[in-house]
C-alpha cells in the first residue's frame, strides 16, 4: 500500500515530451514583473531619446490650441474639426513611443519562453465556468502567493519611492524658489533619479519572481512514477513487446541463416562447439562471405543441414573460433584470414574435382596460418 501510494505521489521531473505538450497547450512559465519591467524600461529609453522631439511637438501643439482664432470665434462648426486635428497631430506625436511600448508589450514574454504560437488557450474549456472551481482557484496556494507577491511589491515599489521623496524634499522644496530656466531641468534630474530608483527596486522584484515562476511551473509538470513508466511505454514500447519482437526476430534471421546453408562451398566446425559457414563467388565477392555461423546446438544444426546437402565439412578448430567470434554474418572474412580460407577452399576445389572425375582423395588441410590473436583459445590462454 506505501509502495502504491508513493507511486502517485508527483515526485518526479517533469520529461521533455511532457514539457513539449505544456509548451504545444500554452502552458509556459510566465512572469508579468517581467513584462512590466520590460515595457517601463522602454517607455523611460523612448522618452530619453525622443523627449526633445516631443516636447517640441507638445509645445507646437499647445501654443496653436491656445492661440484664438477669430474665424474660429465667430463660426462655432469649425471647432470640432479644429478638434479633431489637433487630436490627430497629438496621436502622431506619441505614435513612436506608443509604437515601442506596444513592440516590447508583445515580444518581452519571448526572453522567458522563447518564440511560442497555439490556439489550444482559446478553445472553449466549460471547466473554467464551474463556480466551485473558481472559488478554489481563489483560495489556493498559487492565488495566495500572488497576493503575497503583490503585497512585496508595493512594499518594494512604494517603499523605494518614499525614500526617494524623503531623500530629494528640500531639492523639491527648492524648486518653487528657483527661476524657471534652472527649476525645469532641476526637476527632470529628480525625475530621472527617481525613476531609476524605482527601477532597481523593480529589477528586485523580477529576480525573485522569475526564478520563481519557473520553479512553479515546474512543479505544476511533476509527473508521478507511475505516469513515467507509462510515458516510457509510449514512447519506446512495452518491453515484453519489444522482447516478443526480438524474439521474432531472431527466429527470423536465424531462419533466413539456415536457408543459406545448402549453398555454402564448407562449413569449418571445431569439431562440435563451433561451426561457421563460407560461401566464395570469384565473379561475385571480392572475398569469402560467412552465410552461417553458431555454437554448441546451433553448430549441431549448422552441421546436421550441411551433410543432408552434401556440403563439404573440414574441422579446423583454430580457424573456425577465429570466424565465430571476428565475423558477421553477410560480411567477408578479414584480411589476417584470407591464406587459411584460401587453403580450405582450395581443398573444397579438388574434393568437388575427385567426386567429379575421381582420382585421389585430397588430403585434409593441416595447422592453418591463423593469427593466434584471432584465436580466442590463445587469448583466453594469455
Amino acid at each position: 500500500m506505501a509502495e502504491q501510494d508513493s507511486d502517485l505521489e508527483k515526485t518526479e521531473s517533469p520529461s521533455q515530451r511532457r514539457l513539449d505538450q505544456a509548451r504545444e497547450e500554452g502552458q509556459v512559465a510566465r512572469s508579468r514583473e517581467l513584462s512590466t519591467f520590460a515595457v517601463m524600461m522602454a517607455g523611460g529609453a523612448g522618452i530619453w531619446m525622443m523627449g526633445s522631439m516631443l516636447g517640441r511637438q507638445l509645445i507646437t501643439l499647445i501654443r496653436e490650441g491656445l492661440t484664438l482664432d477669430s474665424g474660429l470665434a465667430f463660426h462655432s462648426e469649425l471647432l470640432l474639426p479644429r478638434l479633431h486635428e489637433l487630436s490627430e497631430a497629438t496621436l502622431l506625436a506619441f505614435l513612436p513611443l506608443l509604437g515601442l511600448l506596444l513592440l516590447v508589450a508583445m515580444f518581452s514574454p519571448l526572453l522567458l519562453n522563447g518564440w511560442l504560437f497555439t490556439l489550444k488557450p482559446l478553445q472553449p474549456n466549460f471547466d473554467k465556468l464551474n463556480p466551485l472551481t473558481g472559488i478554489g482557484r481563489m483560495f489556493s496556494t498559487n492565488s495566495l502567493m500572488e497576493l503575497a507577491k503583490a503585497i512585496a511589491k508595493s512594499v518594494v515599489v512604494g517603499g523605494v519611492g518614499a525614500w526617494v521623496v524623503w531623500h530629494n524634499r528640500e531639492a523639491v522644496l527648492q524648486l518653487v524658489s528657483e527661476p524657471i530656466a534652472f527649476a525645469i531641468p532641476h526637476l527632470g534630474s529628480l525625475v530621472w533619479g527617481s525613476f531609476a530608483a524605482i527601477m532597481g527596486g523593480m529589477l528586485l522584484i523580477v529576480a525573485v519572481d522569475v526564478p520563481f515562476q519557473l520553479w512553479e511551473h515546474n512543479k505544476k509538470l511533476k509527473m508521478t512514477k507511475e505516469e513515467v513508466r507509462q510515458e516510457s511505454k509510449e514512447t519506446e514500447g512495452d518491453p515484453q513487446v519489444k522482447a516478443r519482437v526480438r524474439s521474432m526476430q531472431r527466429e527470423m534471421a536465424r531462419r533466413r541463416m539456415m536457408a543459406e546453408i545448402p549453398t555454402a562451398d564448407v562449413v569449418v566446425t571445431n569439431p562440435t562447439h563451433y561451426a561457421v559457414a563460407l560461401k566464395y563467388s570469384e565473379n561475385r565477392m571480392r572475398a569469402p562471405v560467412v552465410v552461417a555461423k553458431g555454437s554448441h546446438l546451433l553448430a549441431a544444426k549448422i552441421r546436421e543441414i550441411a551433410s543432408e546437402h552434401n556440403v563439404p565439412i573440414l574441422e579446423a578448430p583454430p580457424l573456425a573460433r577465429a570466424l565465430h567470434k571476428h565475423c558477421d554474418l553477410g560480411h567477408a572474412i578479414p584480411e589476417a584470414l584470407f591464406n587459411a580460407v584460401a587453403e580450405v577452399l582450395a581443398y573444397v576445389y579438388q574434393l568437388r574435382r575427385y567426386r567429379k572425375l575421381g582420382g585421389e582423395f585430397p588430403q585434409e588441410p593441416h595447422e592453418l596460418p591463423v593469427p593466434k590473436e584471432l584465436d580466442p583459445a590463445n587469448v583466453a590462454a594469455s
